[in-house]
Order: C-alpha cells, then structure tokens, then sequence
C-alpha cells in the first residue's frame, strides 16, 4: 500500500459506527457536555498515537502494540493485549454491520435485518480476500467519499445556525443548561467516546504493509489525529448545538436529525446513505485490521499456525475468515434480537480500547528509555517525553475512578480487567508451550 492508503484508511476505521451511532448515546448520556468527553477523549487519543508513531516508525509490525508490549514486558502481555484487541474489532466488525443493516432494514423494510446483515458479511469478507494493494484502493476512495461528507455536514450545519437554510434556527441552546446530568454523565459519556476514537490505531497495524513504513506512518501520524479531532469535535458541537439532548431521534441517527431539522430533508437523505457507506467502509479497514493483527500473533506462535498462512497474494485467509466469524454470529443475534444488539456491541467496546491505550503508553515508556540508553536515533518523537506520556496515563486513570462512579460504566470496566487478566494469565500458558515446542 501507498501512504495516501495508508492515512484513508485510518480515518476510514475511525470514522464509523461510533461517530454516526455512538455520538447519538455520548449526547444522551451527558447533554452538551459530551464536547467534555471528545476533548478528553481526543487529547488523550493525540499522545496514545503520537507515542504508538515513535514506536511504530522505530519498528513496522503488524502485531503493532502488541509486539511492542512483548518487547516492553514480554510475551504474556502481547498475548492479552493483541487478543484483547483483536477481540475488540470483531465485536466492531460485528457493530458496524449490525448499523448498516438496521439503517437499510429502515429504508428496505420488506427485507429482513439480519438477510442485510448477512448480505454486508458475505461481501467485505470477499472484498479482504483480495491483496493489500487492491483493499487499499477501495478503502481509500471509500473513506474520501465520507469524509467530504462529514465536512459538509459541518458546513450545513453552521449554515442553519446562522439562518441560511429553509429552516428557523434554534431560538434557545442549552435549555437544561451545559451539563444536565453531571459529572456522572460526562463519565459515563467518556467510555461511548472512547469507542468513537477506536480505529485509528489501526494506523500501526497497516504500516507493515507499506512500501516505506517508516516514512508511512511518520507521515500519516502527523495529519489523522487533528483531522479526526476536528471532524468528531466540529460534528458533535453541531449535534449540540442544534438538537436537545432529550431528542429521541438521537438514539438513531443524530447526523440525519440535524439536517431534517435545518430544513434538508434531501441532504438528509442522502446523507443516510454515506452513513451506510461510512459504517460499511469501518468495518472493512476493521475486519483488515482484525485479520492481520490475527495474522501476526501467529506468527509469533501465540495462535494456531493456520492464522499465519498467507496464500500466494499476501492475504492470511484463515485469519480473515475468523475474524469474520464474528460477524456471522452478529448476523443470527439480528435475527432474535434486532433492536438490542447494537447497544449491547457499542458498550462492550469502550473500555477495551482503554487498555490498549494504556499498554500503548506504558510500552512507548519501557521502550524510548532503552532507546536513549542505547543511543539509538528514532524517526519519530513523542513530544516533551517523559510528561505529555504520563499526562496521557493520568488522563486515563481519571476516566477510570470517574467510570467506577457509574453503575453501568462500573460493570464494564470491572468486566474488561477481569477478561484482561484472564487472557494474560491464558497468555502465560500459552507462550510458554510455545517456547517448550521451540527449544
């Protein structure tokens, strides 16, 4: 892949279920103080993957942050943290093709949810069989197309507020004031958040598969973060801005909200349409991701030898099969239980992307110490190293204790540490049968 492959599909990942679905839920959850949570959540996203770049531009993997915890803090920690994550884009694989599917199912009521379902599994598991530089391609015009779109959708909305569409603009913002629900709101919103920032580590996971990786991901680190930050940032204080944070539509489609709101309803219907492309463009970059993340940890002897295969394209089938797996399996909860599935999948997610954050850190950390003791020149720099990693760090721990205060939260978070050390303790097991098999 090119580096122009490379930057798309990073904002392709990123820009998915969680920006057009989960922004919905980050505005019920904590009123307009959500804009809170994005510029936590967004900071904190800004040194996680300026810190992954360092490591990244040092050492092209495909195992990413978890060949880079292997390194830092040995095998057992590469197992959980590359399981964890690969776990974690299966469950969005399988969000993001619940998404899609409820949002056609609306539009083609006559064809059952989980038929889409199935239709969206069987296609872009076909379209991963195809060789890196033929998926590259598609993603890229794929995520261009969308975020064009979520461009205009700023655009337009601050047309509206400004009273240039058909519409009246709103006569009061903020009727239930700034942070309705407190401080326990903007905690809880913090997590659906994290969720909407997933994806973009998948930055780290494609450089491998560049032609100049170092210079790859030095490029694509210094431009995804800010126009992310102001894509999600610029698109949630429309949403804000425009709909009251009781308004039920936003459990649907808050984008699509606005733009009936603004007087246009044309657009809004368009723009349903990019939100299925955009969802379907995610879960593409995701299941890529996924597979070579899958890939990679077999390559390492931590999964079976099958998941490292890769046929005479480069593409590790069995690995993207399995990742797709899931998906299939999302396609039968549609089935029984269309309307709960989505919400289940997104609230799963958030606090596992948490803890990738956090063993991303504490690698960069044990890793660039080493570095320096060694005299080893890096392409790539964290800023102001030491501090802006240890400010990351206790950003998150802040997210943390304020989550713990939330019931719902509190069970995701317990939930994710227990799974965690359950797979590191799996992790121990496993790495050293394969060490027993190497000697």
């Amino acid at each position: 892949m090119k580096p122009r492959h490379l930057v798309m599909m990073s904002l392709g990942s990123a820009i998915g279920a969680g920006l057009f679905v989960g922004s919905g839920a980050g505005v019920q959850a904590a009123g307009p103080a959500v804009l809170i949570s994005y510029v936590v959540a967004g900071l904190i996203v800004i040194f996680v993957m300026r810190a992954l770049g360092e490591l990244v531009a040092a050492d092209p993997n495909p195992g990413a942050f978890s060949h880079y915890a292997g390194k830092a803090m040995g095998p057992s920690a590469a197992f959980a943290v590359g399981a964890l994550w690969w776990i974690q884009l299966c469950l969005v694989v399988a969000a993001e093709a619940t998404a899609s599917a409820q949002i056609l199912a609306g539009v083609f009521p006559v064809v059952p949810q989980w038929v889409i379902a199935l239709a969206i599994m069987v296609v872009f598991t076909a379209i991963n069989l195809t060789p890196a530089r033929s998926f590259g391609e598609f993603e890229f015009w794929f995520s261009l197309l969308k975020v064009a779109f979520v461009a205009l959708f700023v655009i337009l909305g601050i047309a509206y507020l400004l009273g240039w569409t058909p519409a009246e603009p709103p006569a009061q913002i903020f009727a239930d004031g700034f942070m309705p629900t407190g401080v326990s709101g903007v905690a809880a919103g913090l997590l659906v958040v994290a969720f909407a920032f997933g994806g973009i580590e998948i930055v780290a996971v494609a450089a491998a598969e560049t032609a100049d990786p170092s210079h790859s991901v030095t490029t694509a680190i210094k431009t995804i973060v800010w126009r992310i930050l102001g894509l999600y940032i610029g698109s949630v204080a429309i949403i804000v801005l425009v709909l009251d944070w009781t308004d039920p539509r936003l459990a649907d489609s808050p984008f699509v909200a606005v733009l009936d709101t603004a007087g246009l309803p044309v657009v809004a219907a368009l723009l349903g349409a990019v939100i299925v492309i955009a969802l379907l463009s995610s879960m593409n970059a995701n299941i890529y991701g996924a597979s070579r993340m899958s890939f990679s940890m077999s390559q390492r002897r931590m999964l079976p030898a099958a998941f490292g295969r890769a046929s005479r394209r480069g593409v590790p089938i069995a690995s993207v099969l399995a990742t797709s797996a899931f998906g299939f399996v999302a396609v039968a909860l549609n089935y029984f239980w269309a309307e709960e599935v989505l919400g289940l999948l997104l609230n799963i997610v958030g606090s596992t992307l948490i803890v990738t954050w956090v063993v991303t850190l504490v690698s960069h950390i044990i890793l660039r110490h080493r570095a320096e003791a060694a005299g080893q020149e890096l392409p790539l720099k964290m800023w102001l190293f030491p501090w802006l990693s240890y400010a990351a760090l206790a950003g998150i721990a802040t997210i943390l204790i304020l989550g713990l205060t939330v019931e719902s939260v509190r069970f995701q978070i317990v939930g994710t540490l227990i799974f965690v050390a359950a797979l590191y303790l799996v992790g121990l097991v496993v790495t050293k049968r394969s060490r027993a098999a190497k000697a």
